[in-house]
């Protein structure tokens, strides 16, 4: 009997996960890319975000899937953490649905009846639709089908227990202890990495009478618990926005509980559940309480959003060195003035090249000394300054739709265009350090002579980067004469260092895979001071401007 319900609930629980995923997948691909557009819709207000949150996981039926695409988008910068955590919070309600779906086909259908029907038309229109919509429509199907089928396969070994005493006995101590409980849905729900599959399994149970409600819902608790740790696990390795956005989801849930607890330990959160939900059906009462929990946690903590952000700083600090990919200086609410909205983009776009700055020192430091954690830092500056691009251009659009001066209009598409030059440095650092990845890999010898025509070249880099942050800083035609004549230097330094190149083939002292990086790395360089001589020359041409102090 204990090897007929292990394989029924691994083999039942497998195909239920699996049918979630085909028809959480089949869903995203009917919708397209619409889904994400929405999420990176700016919300107005958090109610806004909540609706939009709670719709999208209707649909997708996984609010994993909606709190990492959330994480993914914060992690690029593209929603501020207040608007994130109203989406999760929304995300939170929408997984709700899958309960009361569930209840319904156990409550309604001998759902291993129609199971199958599903998987066969599902799977044939997925293979013989002509359509992508057919097709991920059958997909959709299919999936669904092998969620009910996985449902089917898990109620029938639960019934066998019902006469079980050990089974009672175990069961009967969550009625006892609701900690315990707690613990035990969130820990289920970790493993299984569904909070739907959780919520499935306490159903099941209950339709077979292993489980009364009031123990119920200490499983369904510690299952809101549980579910956090996707968009933990989620954020490892991302930006500290994303790392916040995973906290406040995780303290939102934990704190929910820790408050609700002490209404379940005195049996009246059941009461109120059998109050709301009029049902005599086990079923509907745990979707009840499943839902209720999370519409009250997210009425309670709607208005504290802002609060709950402030502490997911707190506890998230950022590290020394640790990118931020969000603008610091482009306050909106500074458009209506253009001369300082002006001056904001300025100190913006210095910033963007300081980045640009570190990201090709970190490539040099990682090529010559072999520092991998140098190299892993280029990658996360060169997204902040993509990142940063994309708002710093969208910040001139807004700008140019204003009422501007002729001076304020000639300047604009001048910072367009140095931003873009800017932008450009940031891919030719990304470029230096995956020539950097292939001299470690490859294990490439380079010769002192060649390091060395390296460095000099850097320097020349390094010193005309400098020039110019400081001439576009201060309009300083003077200074961006002098990053101009590093050009000049830089074209001569490219010719003389290919000839060496070509000397050092001919006498054998240079392996070609280890002259094939070095050209490509000199050229890079070279690149990199076509982009700056752009933005120096835009100081000496049209950035006339007024200094404005903010």
């Amino acid at each position: 009997m204990p090897r007929d319900l292990l394989f029924g609930l691994m083999g039942g629980l497998g195909l239920f996960l699996f049918g979630m995923r085909l028809m959480s997948e089949g869903l995203r691909k009917v919708a397209g890319t619409r889904l994400r557009h929405i999420l990176q819709l700016l919300t107005k207000t958090p109610l806004m975000g909540v609706l939009l949150g709670a719709a999208v996981t209707g649909v997708i039926q996984s609010s994993s899937a909606t709190t990492v695409m959330v994480v993914g988008i914060v992690n690029a910068g593209l929603i501020p953490l207040k608007q994130a955590i109203s989406i999760v919070m929304g995300a939170n309600i929408g997984t709700t649905v899958t309960a009361w779906w569930v209840a319904g086909f156990l409550s309604a259908f001998k759902i291993s009846y129609y199971a199958l029907p599903a998987i066969g038309l599902g799977f044939a229109l997925n293979v013989l639709g002509k359509t992508r919509k057919t097709k991920f429509g059958g997909q959709v199907l299919l999936g669904l089908g092998m969620l009910l089928l996985g449902l089917s396969i898990m109620k029938d070994p639960f019934s066998s227990l019902k006469g079980s005493e050990a089974v009672k006995d175990f069961i009967g101590r969550f009625s006892k202890d609701p900690l315990l409980g707690v613990l035990a849905g969130s820990l289920v729900t970790i493993m299984l990495q569904s909070s739907s599959a959780t919520i499935a399994i306490v159903q099941v149970m209950m339709l077979n009478g292993l489980i009364g409600f009031e123990a119920a819902i200490p499983l369904i608790l510690g299952d809101n618990i549980g579910t956090t740790i996707t968009a933990q696990l989620a954020a490892i390795g991302a930006g500290i926005p994303a790392r916040r956005t995973a906290m406040s989801h995780t303290m939102f849930n934990v704190i929910g509980v820790a408050y609700l607890l002490p209404l379940v330990w005195l049996g009246w959160y059941a009461r109120a559940i059998r109050f709301i939900v009029p049902m005599d059906n086990p079923l509907f009462l745990i979707a009840g309480a499943h839902t209720v929990f999370n519409v009250f946690n997210t009425l309670i903590f709607l208005p504290l959003t802002g609060l709950l952000a402030r502490i997911s700083v707190k506890l998230v600090p950022g590290k020394p060195g640790e990118v931020e990919v969000t603008p610091r200086y482009l306050e909106k609410h500074l458009l209506d003035t253009p001369p300082l909205a002006l001056d904001q983009a300025r100190k913006e776009i210095i910033r963007m090249t300081e980045l640009a700055r570190e990201a090709v020192n970190d490539a040099m430091k990682g090529f010559l000394s072999g520092d991998l954690k140098s190299l892993n830092r280029v990658a996360p500056k060169e997204e902040a300054i993509d990142n940063l691009q994309s708002e710093i251009t969208q910040y001139l659009v807004e700008l140019s739709q204003k009422n501007l001066s002729r001076e304020e209009s000639q300047e604009l598409p001048v910072l367009l265009h140095s931003v873009n030059d800017i932008e450009r440095v940031g891919d030719h650092a990304e470029n230096l350090m995956e020539l950097a990845q292939r001299k470690l890999e490859g294990k490439l010898p380079f010769s002192e002579q060649a390091l060395g025509e390296i460095k000099a070249m850097f320097r020349e880099i390094d010193n005309m980067m400098g020039e110019v942050m400081e001439a576009f800083e201060k309009g300083d035609a003077q200074l961006a004469k002098r990053a101009l004549k590093r050009e000049d230097r830089l074209n001569q330094l490219q010719i003389e260092f290919r000839q060496h190149h070509i000397q050092r083939l001919n006498e054998g002292s240079c392996k070609v895979l280890s002259g094939i990086v070095f050209l490509d790395f000199v050229n890079n360089l070279e690149k990199i001071g076509d982009h700056l001589t752009n933005v120096a020359q835009a100081v000496m041409g049209s950035l006339r401007w007024e200094r404005v102090s903010v």
